[in-house]
């Protein structure tokens, strides 16, 4: 990714970004990682999951006027990514096991924040979210870019709907189907469920691991 997009990742260290602590704690922890990465709350737009009903490719496009929206006030929107021409709005999705995938055309000026789980790997939701770009912002496929973060490896948390593969070979699948090169697509590779650095919420519930918690990714366009 260029200098111009920011890119980062909390670790077990910052706190939990999500549920997993009460409301004061989360939302302080989220204010000083944002700080640190030269942003606010106030600044900030969440991508607020819900495991109800049957679509997990809820995309939407938000602008400056949504700022704020599910970090410095209530959550107005439920998706599995958020669209944004904004420059110096800042996407923020909490995860722990699952990808949460940064898409970028520098040409149409369009930056993305998904998440890639289990549910929506199902729904094809890797060339959903693609598709998305190209309807919405006229994007080109080989333009894009994109950044895959930590998430569960195949050893301990296979995919069974895709022959037990990872979901990091399953979204390379589902990306390429929809045009993006191969060489575009940055895997981070960390495993979340052997790495003591972030959270795995499927550890946790095993009873491999003492604190449950998400960490949170950030995008956004600087200039």
């Amino acid at each position: 990714m260029p200098d111009s997009v920011l890119i980062a990742i909390s670790t077990l260290q910052d706190g939990s970004m999500s549920k997993s602590v009460d409301e004061d704690e989360r939302r302080n922890n989220r204010r000083r990682f944002l700080e640190r990465q030269g942003t606010t709350l106030e600044q900030s737009v969440l991508v607020h999951l819900q495991y109800e009903g049957d679509d997990y490719c809820r995309y939407y496009e938000v602008t400056s006027e949504h700022a704020g929206d599910g970090m410095a006030f209530d959550s107005s929107i439920v998706a599995d990514a958020l669209f944004t021409r904004s420059k110096r709005l800042a996407l923020f999705l909490p995860v722990a096991d699952c990808i949460g995938a940064v898409l970028y055309d520098a040409k149409q000026q369009v930056i993305g924040l998904a998440h890639l789980g289990r549910h929506n790997l199902i729904q094809q939701g890797g060339t959903n979210v693609t598709k998305f770009m190209m309807s919405e912002f006229d994007s080109n496929p080989e333009d894009i870019q994109v950044w895959l973060s930590p998430a569960a490896g195949r050893e301990h948390y296979p995919l069974h709907d895709f022959n037990n593969r990872s979901m990091y070979e399953v979204a390379l699948e589902q990306l390429e189907q929809a045009g993006v090169p191969t060489e575009n697509v940055q895997i981070d590779g960390t495993d979340t469920t052997t790495n003591p650095n972030f959270f795995s919420h499927s550890e946790f519930l095993k009873g491999n691991r003492e604190t449950d918690g998400r960490q949170a990714v950030v995008a956004m366009m600087r200039s």
